[in-house]
């Protein structure tokens, strides 16, 4: 053997290509996408359920011409949607019914006495009943959620 000659004893494998990647991170790859999917599909299903509640509860106070009944009609909602979350909860009168819709009494008691049943509203200020329908849109939709948890 010539001592001039290379010695070739070891070779070593070309270097793998980087794409396309093995199989296994393929799987991984379409796990995680799927995983996405389905994430975003329940998030979507979740907003378009409380956009259409929001919209039930717009349109019924669209109907109402005069603030009394916008009003009552506030506190309807509000039992419908007590029912929807405790059945039987609809029916409950004064301090529980109070309970149930305002536990942490976030509402005033001035503007607790517009929803009051049977309530007399001889001249009722359009700021109050403006406050008094977003506080009752954020209960509402809190309401409705609360048979979801």
């Amino acid at each position: 053997m010539s001592a001039t000659l290379p010695l070739r004893d070891v070779q070593l494998p070309p270097a793998p290509p980087w794409w396309p990647p093995a199989p296994g991170y393929l799987m991984i790859g379409g796990a995680l996408v799927l995983v996405i999917v389905v994430l975003a599909l329940l998030w979507w299903k979740r907003h378009r359920r409380r956009q259409r509640w929001l919209q039930v509860f717009d349109q019924e106070l669209a109907a109402c011409t005069e603030a009394s009944a916008e009003l009552a009609a506030i506190a309807g909602l509000l039992r419908r949607a007590a029912r929807h979350a405790r059945p039987g909860s609809e029916s409950l009168r004064d301090a529980a019914w109070w309970q149930r819709v305002d536990p942490q009494g976030t509402l005033p008691e001035a503007r607790r006495s517009l929803l009051a049943e049977g309530a007399y509203r001889p001249r009722v200020d359009a700021t109050e009943v403006a406050s008094v329908r977003s506080w009752a849109r954020e209960r509402y939709l809190a309401m409705l959620l609360e048979r979801r948890r």
